[in-house]
């Protein structure tokens, strides 16, 4: 007999009967007004009683009805309310019961999420949480029928949340959906004040874990800003507002919030570089290789896409067990971008000198990198301030410079760190200047990256 996980609050968070549910969600959603915003891959929405946080919820779901019938699987991740316990639970349930009818649950997906260290099975978690629960009827109203991947964080960090969605990321057939509510019980100024610091970091990507009484879902939520920031998503805000502006009183409120992330459109360039990504990372693995094995370069490829014949300029980065291992590229464009891959390849692994040269042993295992630049820009700043309000982070790679020191970060140093303002102090001092280093002097040029990997 299947395993059916009932609900846990139908006819206390929201209605009980299949009737009065469906009709409150048609009302919710009717509320929206109409977007021709691109259907989200991903979206954070509240989860609390619909009389509090039912419109806010409904403004970013409203977003997905364009995808009834394309999106087939739905990860759902919330935080713990109920249970502890270290990691991410999935659940041994064949299906998630609702008034409307039962959710199946996609055993494939979740075996991969399952994958990753720390992830496990723990239905105690999921049987009167309802983080998860109270997503599933608007679900259901907007997407139809779908196959479910019910995932319950608890204590985790964000790296792990990241890679448990990286496990289950998938197509456009794939939605995620991370449950939270903001602040809680403050009075209404004190709420607006933090739910602002939440959509700051939410809406620079910064995945910085946030404090206890920014989110109850900071984990689920900082892991995904991770995986947006590492799939290049651009996030847009849909909705902000507390329970005292739908349903309660001011003395003592909960923050709610809606986020769509969406995949950004390519560019002609991007397209075809990702197109042709393994073709380009083989041209840097087999330059690597030949230098070992002969002590010279590969000859350059003969026939290849043409983008390899144009100028381009590049970083190749290597890591080993996930830590630098060499990384050297060139900054500007000045030669064909095969032979400006197949040097700095070379480069990396041999002629970075704060390692040794790479070793055959070392190949096994070794991450191979490329990040191709677009021309760097120069950037009009009146002060530090004015620059670091200039900085997009998870977007921008900066040069800076000032009389003989110069440095550059790609943009994929974001990612380790994410605030702007130790990520310029930690680029003045690569560049050998102190941190609080500024000049009448001082010039920045900005660019961005296509990373393959």
């Amino acid at each position: 007999m299947a395993q059916i996980r009932s609900p846990a609050v139908a006819g206390t968070f929201y209605p009980g009967d299949a009737e009065t549910l469906a009709k409150d969600l048609r009302g919710y959603l009717a509320e929206v007004a109409p977007s021709a915003e691109p259907v989200p891959k991903a979206i954070i929405a509240p989860h609390a009683g619909f009389i509090y946080s039912g419109p806010i919820a409904a403004s970013v779901y409203a977003r997905l009805a364009p995808a009834r019938g394309r999106i087939t699987r739905v990860v759902l991740i919330g935080p713990s309310h109920r249970v502890a316990f270290r990691g991410i639970a999935g659940s041994l349930a064949e299906a998630f019961a609702t008034p409307l009818g039962n959710i199946p649950l996609d055993r494939e997906a979740m075996g991969r999420a399952l994958q990753v260290p720390g992830t496990g099975l723990l239905d105690a978690a999921h049987a009167q949480e309802h983080s998860l629960e109270v997503h599933l009827p608007f679900l259901q109203m907007v997407l139809g029928s779908f196959a479910l991947v019910p995932l319950v964080a608890g204590e985790a960090d964000p790296d792990q949340v990241a890679a448990v969605l990286e496990a289950v990321w998938g197509g456009p057939e794939t939605l995620i959906v991370v449950s939270t509510d903001l602040s809680h019980y403050l009075d209404y100024a004190a709420a607006q004040a933090i739910d602002a610091r939440t959509c700051r970091a939410i809406e620079t990507l910064d995945a910085t874990p946030m404090a206890h009484d920014q989110a109850c879902g900071r984990v689920p939520v900082s892991g995904l800003l991770l995986a947006a920031r590492r799939h290049g998503l651009a996030v847009q805000r849909v909705d902000l507002r507390n329970s005292g502006d739908t349903a309660g009183p001011r003395d003592r409120v909960v923050g709610y919030g809606a986020w769509a992330f969406t995949e950004a459109l390519l560019s002609d360039e991007e397209a075809t570089l990702r197109r042709h990504a393994a073709f380009i990372l083989d041209l840097a693995k087999t330059n690597i290789k030949h230098r070992l094995e002969t002590g010279s370069p590969a000859p350059m490829p003969t026939m290849g896409p043409a983008i390899l014949a144009e100028p381009g300029a590049v970083f190749v980065t290597l890591k080993k067990q996930g830590q630098l291992r060499g990384c050297i590229g060139s900054p500007t464009a000045w030669r064909p971008l095969a032979a400006d891959i197949a040097d700095n390849a070379i480069k990396a692994a041999f002629h970075d000198p704060r390692f040794p040269p790479l070793t055959a042993p070392e190949l096994a295992g070794l991450e191979l990198s490329v990040s191709v630049l677009t021309a760097p820009r120069p950037m009009t700043i009146a002060s530090e301030a004015d620059l670091l309000a200039q900085l997009r982070p998870g977007i921008d790679g900066l040069i800076i410079e000032d009389g003989q020191q110069r440095a550059l970060f790609l943009p994929s140093v974001w990612e380790a760190l994410p605030d702007p303002r130790q990520f310029l102090t930690q680029l003045k001092l690569k560049a050998g200047m102190a941190a609080n280093a500024w000049s009448p002097q001082f010039k920045a040029q900005r660019f961005t990256a296509v990373e393959l990997k």
